[in-house]
């Protein structure tokens, strides 16, 4: 499951990555700004996840 979760999270990263470069290309701060917000949010979720890494025994 762990790896299922991994994969979502980089989807995700770059699912806020073409958000954010779509909003910069066309002048949308709105668009930008979510865009930075996914990524952040998979970045935790990332975070989440390495941290689950080094618990396990």
């Amino acid at each position: 499951m762990a790896t299922k979760d991994k994969a979502s999270n980089v989807t995700e990263n770059a699912k806020g990555k073409i958000k954010e470069v779509t909003g910069k290309a066309t002048g949308n701060d709105r668009l930008r700004h979510k865009g930075k917000a996914d990524q952040a949010k998979a970045n935790l979720k990332q975070a989440g996840e390495k941290v689950k890494d080094a618990v396990k025994p």
